[in-house]
């Protein structure tokens, strides 16, 4: 991870035949492309690397999510419950589209505590979105009982995890809805670009209308489309389309190579004490995109994190003060600062972030460092990064 550090001739052909027949759309002008179709295409592979039955491309992960939530029918005052270990994107495409966001402690999984969810279901949820943050997925069995319990659609954001399962199933399969980000630092990449993935017909028609202004996209005039219902431009482009189909050929490699870095540096910080990992569902595999560690507690994560930089050691994270990715720091949602007048549902249902008891996420999120797993590293090198991980760290446990 990211993908974009294995570009190459791949990526320039696809992006080529775009070029060289000059469509950067994805629909219509069907004489002119000389029968290439990038997203079509990309969409067909998604289906079959996920073993799902449909598959949407959107401009990005946070549209993809927006329309999985739009197609199943959630809107203006419906719940959707999230965790508080994320991206800004959760929580921005469920008020996009009037909904409330509902935020609930993590556990050692580093994703929603299935008992939080069980607490925070009340009469208007509808959704209960799992975020595999970092590479590696929720208790996802536990969660879809849940669902199925108080009849809840499992939507999964998979945008950080593509490649990894649960229960044998692909992640972001597992749910009734799944999302993928192909933006510039993910595995895969497409530059900008999502997708929602889905084995219920009607979300995909809902996801296919909704990308492109409500059109039904029946029979071959564009013109002459109907609009079942209002839509908006979540279109992706054949260009960005182009690149991802070149990527998603490579991403078995990109897996294996995760895999072969992650469990040097898993394996040489296992040796000091102190050091706990974070739990993975028993029927999970990540795609070890990220190795995340706790140490004993906040002031030694702290500064074994400085320590790491000190050190030369780069692309290491400690998620607790980050702006974009916890709780903490999102004043912007915790004030509600928009640029316009919100739907009323979200100021009156909204609950007072300020004043909400996350001590049980910050308990895991105080105590985690988290290590980029790099695709290009030589075994020299990421043998060299461990080594210097373990000995930094050894210093503060």
């Amino acid at each position: 991870m990211p993908g974009f550090e294995f570009f190459g001739e791949e990526e320039r052909k696809q992006v080529n035949d775009v070029l060289d027949n000059g469509v950067l759309m994805r629909y219509g002008f069907d004489g002119m492309r000389n029968g290439h179709w990038k997203a079509k295409e990309l969409e067909a592979s998604l289906r079959n690397v996920m073993k799902v039955q449909h598959a949407q491309l959107t401009s990005s992960g946070t549209s993809a999510l927006t329309v999985a939530l739009a197609a199943a029918g959630v809107g203006a005052g419906d719940e959707v419950i999230m965790p508080t270990f994320t991206f800004v994107a959760s929580f921005e495409s469920i008020i996009a589209i009037g909904a409330v966001p509902v935020l609930v402690d993590i556990d050692d999984t580093l994703t929603l505590d299935p008992q939080a969810v069980k607490n925070a279901i009340t009469a208007k949820t509808r959704v209960i979105m799992p975020v595999h943050m970092c590479g590696s997925m929720a208790q996802l069995k536990e969660l879809k009982q849940i669902c199925n319990d108080h009849n809840l659609i499992l939507l999964e954001d998979a945008c950080q995890a593509i490649g990894g399962t649960y229960d044998d199933k692909p992640l972001g399969s597992y749910g009734h809805l799944g999302c993928f980000s192909f933006d510039f630092v993910k595995t895969i990449t497409c530059g900008e670009g999502g997708a929602v993935i889905t084995n219920n017909k009607e979300y995909y028609l809902n996801s296919d209308h909704y990308t492109d202004h409500g059109h039904d996209h029946v029979g071959n005039d564009r013109g002459a489309e109907s609009h079942p219902f209002l839509g908006y431009n979540y279109r992706i482009s054949e260009l960005n389309a182009a690149v991802g189909l070149a990527q998603i050929e490579k991403l078995p490699r990109f897996l294996e190579l995760q895999k072969q870095h992650y469990l040097i540096l898993k394996n040489e910080l296992a040796k000091v004490d102190g050091v706990t990992f974070r739990r993975i569902p028993e029927a999970g595999v990540p795609n070890y995109g990220f190795l995340n560690f706790f140490l004993p507690n906040e002031n030694a994560a702290r500064n074994a994190h400085k320590a790491l930089g000190e050190n030369g050691v780069d692309a290491c994270f400690y998620w607790y003060d980050n702006n974009w990715h916890y709780i903490k720091k999102w004043d912007h949602l915790k004030n509600l600062k928009s640029l316009g007048r919100l739907p009323q549902e979200i100021k009156t249902q909204l609950p007072d972030y300020h004043k909400q008891d996350f001590s049980k996420s910050d308990h895991w999120m105080g105590r985690t460092i988290s290590s980029l797993i790099k695709l290009s590293w030589t075994e020299e090198e990421v043998t060299a990064r461990a080594n210097k991980m373990a000995e930094v760290v050894s210093h503060f446990v």
